[in-house]
């Protein structure tokens, strides 16, 4: 059949303040190939459904059968205050939207909204006055103290959601652990089989109504993470029975990373095509193979169920759809003003991620480093690095805002390149073309101050990059190409150019000690302390397969544990560091810190204190930080 119309869906759940960046991109490609091509975000519509008066009163009916005894503490305040819910929902989601910012007023004076047990955490603000948000926001901030209250209140009620509804549910992490390196599709099947809940029936009805309104011959899935895998196939198999002529292709980053040894045909009861990397071209090989221009041997990094009811990856070598071809995504027929700008955190950094709809835009295709021991630097999506001109991404951008109106750009490279970003601030300047700009780099020397300064002229706010564990010898062990003090001039010299930084930070490498963890800490504190950081992030260290401690784990000093056989998902995977230590006990006390010091907090304290240890490791365990105390300022030259 030849393809007439192809639809590319963002599958619940991705984010809430702007579009999931895959199928602008994939839309804008297609189009620019001839062919007709739409797109739609199930993920934002499916919470606007559920956040709406009908919404709420379906959830009601659903709590309400629950056994009273059986209801959390958010259940029953939002059974016993539901008018004032119900009542509140709607203005509410309009003034997150932008639609309606005069309510902020209301808001932000605590008497409009419903308090559930989220608003517990503002007790913990309490300034001199008795006002909980005054240090944070002051007499001017309304808006911004409104948008966190009606953050919290929508928390409150993602938590009602969960306790009454469906404990899968989150806002950005829906039935994650039925995907994430699960070696059995069982658990995805046998939730498919279930009864559906009040969320799966709302996803049901958005899916039927977007496949009546598109009336497309292809859907292109695109999973980005494992917790938008459950949903994606929920909308397939909705597909399947409403429209059971639609051919399904499923991709993106989830399926890059973990389904590379799929051998589970029931996974093709729900989809017919798997594609592996850069979807471009394995996609254009599809619809020639649906138009009849191209036989099934000919498709490209392509899992399909042969007739055997076996599953095979075919591909043809052919080459990929080079960066500078890929063209400029569109964000056409995406709901852009009906985005929610979420305030989560009151640290003016860390609130980028959820607040404000950008423009996602992509500098260059891979990483230019790709040495990380701790990186999938063997997938393609690391691996082949390309760029392209600073004349076309400023083309791309002046596109881009013509289209949605919007000048904020969040650059999502693994780690943009200096070379490339300094050309491009070079072309903004030339122009005179004004955007507001943030993305990820590496913390190299390349980076001056003099860089610093012409980025931040050119509309960069703020930065993002990986410091992992503050540790010169672990670094060196990572290959990241960084010291600590380098990182420290680097940041420095951003912050001194105005531009915001945030830290990357990483716990439970291999060999990592006790000690290890609490001078990484300390060196933390120094830079927050001299200003070089203004935000950061501690996570779990997790060895996948595709890493280089994952393939050669004995370079690292660890043994791998025996990995379960695989049908489904495949990439984290454990291992025996024979130091022993008990990381994720550590790392309670690390992310503590780290969410004080992002709140100007607890800087003047032995980062010892933050280690909160049970009797069996009493707080004299807990070694003193070997780094000088004023390790960091002295290699700024402060002292």
């Amino acid at each position: 059949m030849p393809v007439v119309r192809i639809l590319s869906l963002i599958p619940p759940m991705t984010q809430l303040n702007t579009p999931y960046p895959s199928t602008a991109y994939l839309t804008g490609f297609l189009r620019s190939q001839g062919l007709d091509a739409v797109q739609d975000d199930l993920a934002l519509k499916l919470v606007l459904s559920l956040l709406s008066a009908q919404g709420l009163a379906d959830i009601r009916a659903t709590a309400l059968a629950q056994p009273e005894e059986a209801r959390s503490a958010s259940v029953n305040v939002f059974l016993d205050y539901f008018e004032r819910y119900q009542r509140t929902i709607e203005p509410t989601m309009a003034f997150l939207q932008g639609r309606d910012t005069t309510l902020c007023h209301r808001i932000a004076s605590r008497g409009f909204l419903p308090e559930g047990p989220r608003f517990n955490a503002l007790d913990a603000y309490d300034d001199e006055a008795g006002d909980p948000l005054g240090w944070a926001f002051g007499a001017l901030g309304t808006q911004d103290r409104a948008r966190h209250y009606a953050t919290l209140y929508l928390n409150d009620l993602a938590d009602v959601i969960r306790d009454a509804v469906d404990e899968r549910f989150e806002f950005v992490r829906y039935a994650e652990s039925l995907a994430a390196s699960q070696p059995s599709f069982e658990p995805l099947a046998q939730a498919l089989a279930a009864v559906p809940t009040l969320v799966d029936a709302t996803l049901d009805q958005l899916t039927v109504e977007a496949v009546e309104q598109a009336q497309p011959d292809l859907v292109l899935l695109s999973v980005p993470f494992p917790g938008s895998v459950y949903a994606a196939f929920r909308i397939a198999q909705t597909i399947r029975r409403v429209a059971p002529a639609v051919r399904i292709v499923l991709g993106g980053g989830f399926v890059n990373t973990e389904l590379r040894q799929l051998t589970d045909p029931r996974v093709f009861d729900f989809v017919d095509f798997i594609t592996l990397d850069a979807g471009e071209r394995p996609v254009l090989a599809i619809i020639e193979y649906l138009a009849g221009k191209r036989s099934a041997d000919r498709l490209v990094r392509t899992f399909v169920r042969s007739e055997g009811g076996q599953v095979t990856m075919i591909n043809l070598p052919e080459p990929d759809i080079s960066f500078a071809e890929v063209g400029t995504p569109t964000w056409d027929g995406l709901p852009l003003k009906h985005y929610l700008s979420l305030l989560d955190m009151l640290n003016p950094m860390h609130r980028l991620w959820s607040d404000g709809r950008w423009n996602k835009l992509t500098i260059a295709q891979g990483c230019y480093w790709k040495k990380c021991s701790f990186c999938d630097i063997s997938l393609d999506y690391i691996s082949r690095y390309e760029t392209t001109t600073a004349e076309l991404l400023v083309d791309r951008i002046e596109q881009i805002i013509a289209e949605t109106g919007e000048t904020g750009f969040h650059f999502v490279d693994e780690a943009a390149p200096p070379k490339m970003l300094k050309a491009l601030a070079d072309e903004l300047i030339r122009r005179d073309v004004q955007i507001s700009w943030w993305g990820n780099i590496r913390f190299e020397k390349t980076f001056t101050p003099e860089l610093a300064e012409l980025l931040a002229n050119s509309g960069c706010i703020a930065v993002s990059g990986g410091l992992e564990v503050a540790s010169d010898r672990l670094l060196k062990l990572m290959q990241k190409g960084v010291s600590v003090e380098q990182v420290a001039q680097v940041t420095r010299g951003f912050a001194d150019a105005g531009i915001l930084v945030h830290a990357y930070l990483m716990y439970g490498f291999p060999t990592q000690t006790v000690q290890d963890t609490v001078d990484s800490l300390e060196y933390v504190r120094q830079l927050f302390e001299n200003g070089c950081i203004q935000s950061g992030f501690f996570h779990r260290f997790v060895c996948t397969v595709h890493s280089p401690v994952g393939m050669n784990p004995q370079d690292y000093g660890v043994e791998l544990s025996p990995l379960p056989p695989t049908t489904f998902a495949r990439n984290d995977v454990g291992f025996i560091d024979p130091k022993g230590v008990d990381h994720d006990l550590l790392g309670q006390g690390l992310k503590k810190a780290i969410y004080n010091f992002m709140h100007g907090i607890g800087l003047e304290q032995d980062v010892r204190d933050w280690f909160d240890l049970p009797p069996a490791l009493p707080k004299k365990q807990v070694p003193k930080t070997t780094v000088p105390r004023q390790k960091i300022a002295r290699a700024l030259g402060f002292v």
